[in-house]
């Protein structure tokens, strides 16, 4: 046997090894493998190697010695490699070095297109959504889905990125490019965002008739979509199609009906839910307690708290308190709502104190509106909002003195009620 086969067999075997040690996430021993093979002046490592070695930085983000296998890669002609290229891109990005990443895409000659998506999908995630937006306008090379699908999630998570999001989906279908499932589902959210139902229908169909439908993560998508725009039948008849519905599915139904307060079907729901033996999460117990604090059942939301930590050990977070404040303060139960703000491990949120103070003016009670109102002015101290219904309160008992405090309070602080403002459009 040549010393080259020998040298080629010994490389392939050490390469198997390396794949072994990265896609089992050991990877201290895969780095510490791969400077051994560095070492052996009788090895030539090959474009295969460099992408599972950086794969290891990035994970336990090591951005020097990833720059150390930038350097050693450029010495062995392999920089601008497709796949080592990718790969460095992907580890500097993941390691938090956007820069060094993009210092490096502009330095290649010939990029092919895996060498966009990686450059576009890391700008994407690092909220630079702009830059990955002028990346895919300056491309040389023609896209695909790997493409478009990171900027239309970019987009979907930016504040008022849903119709930008919807107008980049139009665009790639007017070039001829088809969608696949991580594009709708990426979609998705920037249709419930401005309740664009009749894009859901229009995704729902294209996923049926490319056989993308049955697949569990967009059917559960489908199912929050069609409930968070007020379909409720056709949320419903996407879920019964289900063969196997997961926590995820089940939760999106509860929330559905919790949000257009059929708190009834909503816990009903969850009934079947723990019948089919589904183990719960703390989104699904966040869509029961919205269900009985949208319909003031106060007993039941103390009940499914209680039940959340004693049956499934799941700790509650802000939201959940939330849920039970509203809850009981819907209920009239207000100062028992107090307590648990009072009593909760975590700090209370503008929407906790909110909710106490809303019942405040709904069962006239000025004490406890004070002590919520001044909470709310510490934590969101602009919002008129809260000084208004205040004020409201205390005209509401004939305590007109504090009313008008309360607005030269706002006048002082310069707070001011923004102005209304209608889409109806003068015909005249």
């Amino acid at each position: 046997m040549s010393s080259y086969t020998s040298n080629h067999l010994r490389l392939l075997s050490l390469t198997k090894q390396l794949t072994s040690h990265v896609n089992q996430g050991r990877h201290a021993d895969a780095l510490s493998l791969f400077h051994r093979m560095q070492a052996s002046p009788s090895l030539t490592l090959d474009p295969y190697v460099f992408p599972l070695v950086l794969k290891s930085c990035a994970a336990i983000s090591r951005p020097r010695l990833g720059s150390s296998i930038h350097a050693h890669a450029t010495k062995s002609s392999l920089l601008f490699n497709p796949f080592v290229a990718c790969a460095l891109v992907d580890m500097y990005g993941k390691c938090f070095s956007i820069t060094s990443a993009r210092k490096l895409f502009d330095e290649i000659p010939q990029r092919t297109v895996v060498v966009w998506n990686s450059m576009i999908s890391l700008c994407t995630r690092c909220g630079r959504v702009d830059e990955a937006l002028h990346l895919f306008q300056s491309m040389d090379v023609g896209p695909n889905e790997s493409t478009f699908n990171p900027i239309i999630a970019g987009l979907s998570e930016l504040e008022d990125g849903s119709f930008m999001a919807i107008e980049f989906y139009r665009r790639i279908q007017r070039v001829g490019l088809r969608p696949n499932l991580i594009t709708l589902l990426a979609l998705l959210p920037s249709c419930v965002g401005v309740a664009a139902l009749s894009l859901i229908k229009e995704i729902h169909s294209y996923a049926l008739r490319s056989n993308i439908e049955p697949h569990p993560q967009l059917r559960s998508g489908l199912v929050e979509a069609y409930g968070r725009c007020g379909c409720l039948v056709y949320a419903r008849n996407v879920f019964q199609c289900m063969e196997e519905r997961d926590v995820v599915a089940w939760s999106s139904l509860i929330s559905a009906h919790a949000l257009h307060g059929e708190a009834k079907a909503a816990l009903e729901v969850f009934q079947q839910m723990e019948l089919a033996k589904v183990w719960p999460d703390d989104i699904t117990f966040l869509g029961v307690l919205k269900a009985c604090s949208h319909a003031g059942l106060a007993d039941e939301a103390l009940g499914y708290f209680d039940r959340m930590h004693k049956d499934y050990k799941l700790e509650a977070s802000a939201d959940h308190y939330s849920c039970l404040v509203d809850a009981l303060s819907r209920a009239g139960r207000l100062y028992e709502a107090y307590r648990v703000i009072k009593e909760m491990p975590v700090k209370p949120t503008a929407k906790t104190w909110g909710a106490l103070l809303g019942a405040c003016r709904t069962y006239g009670e000025v004490e406890l509106a004070e002590i919520a109102g001044r909470a709310l002015f510490e934590m969101e101290p602009s919002n008129a909002a809260n000084y208004v219904l205040l004020a409201r309160i205390y005209a509401s008992v004939g305590r007109y003195e504090e009313a008008q405090r309360m607005r030269m309070e706002m006048k002082e602080r310069g707070v001011k009620v923004a102005p209304g403002s209608s889409w109806v459009v003068n015909q005249d």
